[in-house]
């Protein structure tokens, strides 16, 4: 399995090398997937490959679950990392929400009122 880790570009070579800091270190990152971004802009990577441009306030917020997942394995106090989450029941983010299938139109309805002599059944 694959974990996103939000990074901040640290500098970016003339030959168009993007460079991130990951635990104290120079992280050279692929941003073919997000193209060319500016110093100081937030990635999140996986495998030192750049898969979306964050905002700030996203990278925080991914960066903080990830301390509280390491807080969790580590069997420390997790719950302050998810502020959020406690007292609220939970919700499907947008795209996995479902949806209402749309209503039969009339040419639907004759079709299944009128098959085909030669579908089979």
């Amino acid at each position: 399995m694959c974990i996103g880790i939000p990074l901040q570009i640290a500098a970016v070579d003339a030959d168009g090398t993007t460079w991130c800091l990951r635990d104290g270190a120079r992280t050279a990152v692929d941003t073919d997937l997000v193209g060319p971004q500016p110093v100081g802009t937030w990635l999140l990577v996986f495998l030192d490959s750049a898969r979306e441009v964050l905002d700030e306030t996203r990278a925080r917020d991914i960066s903080q679950a990830l301390d509280g997942l390491a807080a969790a394995i580590a069997g420390e106090e997790f719950e302050h990392f998810f502020r959020d989450l406690i007292d609220r029941e939970p919700q499907l983010p947008p795209h996995l929400r479902p949806t209402q299938p749309p209503a039969p139109s009339d040419t639907d309805t004759l079709i299944l009122e009128n098959p085909s002599p030669w579908a089979c059944n």
